[in-house]
């Protein structure tokens, strides 16, 4: 009888810690360990390409908590992974990547790299089979730190450990996620409460911590017990949808009101946010006399963006909990700033009601008319995948989300050309609803490859282009400088025409009347993969781009 493989048995071990859906793309170094995979149960989903394989995986862990796994082959295998590794490490994604790697000591080898180093230096943990008497050790160690650090772990496979005969060892048992929940401290909590005590206008943001935590209701049950507003960082956007004292995205993305109503707060109750400079407008968000409260389960990051009055270090879901007994304890009464007043800002000054310029021509469409309209044709249940981008500030405040798990945000390392993977990740995990891909032609095109891979699964994605032909963030930043941009301009180019090439259906889009095709397809079911390429004005200058490079300098 022929003895299982390293690779046999690693695949095995971590079919049954419970993992179910591999994202990758196979090359000889991880092509037994992911048979392996396969063979006991795990759906394999090939990508075109490594990065956007790693950030399918990313989107997936994001919005399932499983474990979740990527394959790629070693050396060039890794290296076109690195970006994505990094944006999953930045986002402290729960995610383990499979790696193959040269055989110990095989300096010679193409593929040779110090892959270790190469993972260190993306904020991702680096762990590895180490010998076939420890591979199983190995394995269940990066699994556990991926899932219970919250990290996102690289376990380098040597080829001459995955081709040694696996020793006997016991099944694992599955991955317990029932964790310890770090509780505040008491007095902590009392100088929360004291705080909104002397409270007149308080706003409850949440962030990417309380989305993990699952304190969305706890949240809101605090908010309604003390009159707060309700918003949320970029990452956590949708966690109050529908909520009517919830103002959305606070930020650069927020409406006219809810960029008013949260600089005229006196307390920011931060939950599971870190009050960077995306959140806080670069800190034109906060009064000069408001108190900042942070409650996080990190103790590195209380302060860390900004100085902070209030520190809390603890679970978002377990603090606010915890505040919101010791107010009904006190006999707390809410604040007034849940008033007619109020309510009426929040709706005309919202993103669909405030004014602005259409700057439409015969060949353009202005972006935020386009993502108006196009909210209105696509249905409710859906959910929403952001490219970075100069355009993605429009998309953000104009395609609404029906909850969190409607909204999937991979921004944290600020790259372009994730978005499309990112939706199919998001398409895996949510079948159940409509995707969509909000993107920008230069990332779009970047990543395009993997197009063929959403038609070849038959999913349900609509693909937002918008196209104005250039890189345009540096367009409108260098070019009112006096700076030739030519360099970062290009061709009109029918990606449209480039999408029916990869099996998807797709249509060019100049004016709304050409959003005909679109509507068809929804009233049909929405079914299959469509591209729009929407050929947006290119001189109207996203105002949350122009704020972020005035913060720069």
């Amino acid at each position: 009888m022929v003895s299982e493989t390293i690779a046999v048995a690693v695949g095995r071990a971590l079919a049954g810690l419970g993992a179910r859906r591999c994202f990758g793309v196979v090359g000889s170094g991880n092509f037994h360990a992911t048979n392996a995979l396969v063979d006991a149960g795990v759906e394999f989903i090939a990508a075109r390409h490594e990065s956007n394989a790693v950030t399918m995986a990313d989107a997936y862990a994001r919005m399932t908590g499983e474990l979740t796994l990527a394959s790629v082959h070693p050396g060039p295998g890794l290296t076109n992974a690195v970006t994505a590794i990094t944006e999953a490490a930045k986002s402290r994604t729960p995610l383990l990547v499979l790696a193959g790697d040269t055989a110990n000591g095989a300096l010679r080898s193409n593929f040779h790299l110090d892959q270790a180093g190469l993972v260190t230096a993306t904020g991702a943990v680096a762990e590895r089979l180490h010998s076939p008497a420890t591979a199983a050790a190995d394995t269940e160690r990066a699994a556990h730190r991926a899932l219970d650090e919250r990290r996102t772990v690289v376990l380098n496979m040597p080829l001459d450990v995955q081709a040694a005969a696996a020793p006997a060892a016991p099944p694992p048992a599955p991955l317990d996620r029932t964790g310890a929940v770090p509780y505040p401290d008491p007095a902590r909590v009392r100088d929360l409460a004291d705080a909104l005590a002397r409270s007149r206008r308080p706003v409850v943001i949440a962030g990417r911590g309380a989305l993990v935590s699952g304190a969305a209701a706890a949240l809101t049950e605090l908010a309604d017990t003390t009159g707060a507003l309700l918003a949320t960082s970029a990452c956590a956007h949708g966690l109050f949808a529908g909520h009517p004292w919830s103002l959305g995205i606070s930020g650069g993305f927020s409406s006219p009101a809810a960029a008013e109503l949260i600089a005229e707060s006196d307390l920011l109750l931060g939950f599971g946010v870190s009050f960077t400079q995306w959140t806080t407008r670069h800190g034109a968000l906060i009064g000069p006399s408001t108190t900042i409260a942070q409650v996080d389960v990190e103790p590195d990051r209380l302060g860390w963006q900004r100085p902070v009055d209030l520190p809390v270090l603890g679970d978002a879901r377990a603090t606010a909990e915890a505040l919101t007994a010791e107010l009904r304890a006190r006999g707390h009464r809410p604040a007034a700033v849940r008033d007619d007043a109020t309510a009426r800002r929040i709706a005309e000054g919202g993103n669909h009601a405030a004014p602005y310029e259409d700057v439409s021509t015969a060949v353009a469409v202005d972006p935020r008319t386009l993502s108006k309209a196009v909210d209105a044709l696509l249905p409710d249940d859906r959910t929403v995948a952001l490219d970075s981008g100069h355009f993605m500030g429009w998309p953000a405040r104009y395609l609404r989300v029906p909850d969190a798990a409607g909204w999937v945000f991979t921004q944290a390392f600020q790259s372009i050309g994730l978005g499309l993977a990112t939706a199919i990740g998001a398409a895996v995990a949510r079948p159940d609803r409509l995707t969509v891909a909000a993107v920008g032609d230069g990332g779009f095109l970047m990543s395009i490859a993997d197009l063929e891979t959403a038609v070849r699964l038959d999913q349900r994605l609509f693909v937002l282009v918008y196209d104005d032909a250039a890189y345009s963030a540096e367009v409108h930043h260098f070019g009112p400088m006096g700076h030739p941009t030519k360099i970062v301009e290009f061709p009109d180019t029918d990606i449209a025409a480039i999408a029916r090439g990869y099996g998807a259906q797709g249509t060019v889009i100049r004016t709304l009347d050409d959003l005909d095709p679109v509507r068809t397809w929804v009233t049909n079911g929405a079914r299959g993969v469509f591209v729009a390429d929407a050929k947006v004005t290119p001189g109207l200058a996203a105002d949350w781009l122009e704020e972020a490079f005035r913060g720069e300098h």
